[in-house]
């Protein structure tokens, strides 16, 4: 994320004071502006409030990649356990895509909670 990087080098933002506009840590914060990490929509509203800019001025899409640490461990020969990386190219619509349902089976469950302590008060 070049732009974010070097407009918040401009302003003589450290990566510890934007850290803490989005509320987390350090490493989190650096990883988001390396790009191995997605921003969120929210969280680039708040990054360009910070840096007095619109928001299409710093954002840049990137497409999400997922890791995979996987350990191979052969006990029937006498090789060493390695660790391999896997990597996965998902396009960003899906990610959001679930994204968004998590949001909906949360929304969806916070309801129920409320209608099970709605019937117990009832008993």
């Amino acid at each position: 994320m070049e732009k974010l990087r070097n407009l918040r080098k401009q302003r003589g933002f450290t990566q510890e004071y934007m850290s803490n506009i989005l509320a987390t840590d350090v490493s989190n914060y650096s990883r988001k502006e390396s790009g191995s990490v997605k921003i969120y929509d929210e969280e680039w509203e708040k990054l360009a409030k910070a840096l007095d800019v619109k928001v299409d001025e710093i954002k840049e899409e990137k497409e999400a990649s997922v890791v995979q640490n996987l350990t191979f461990n052969d006990s029937s020969s006498n090789t060493q356990s390695g660790n391999y990386n896997q990597y996965f190219n998902i396009p960003e619509y899906i990610l959001e895509n679930q994204q968004e349902y998590i949001k909906i089976l949360k929304e969806q469950i916070d309801s129920l909670k409320q209608e099970v302590k709605t019937l117990k008060s009832k008993k």
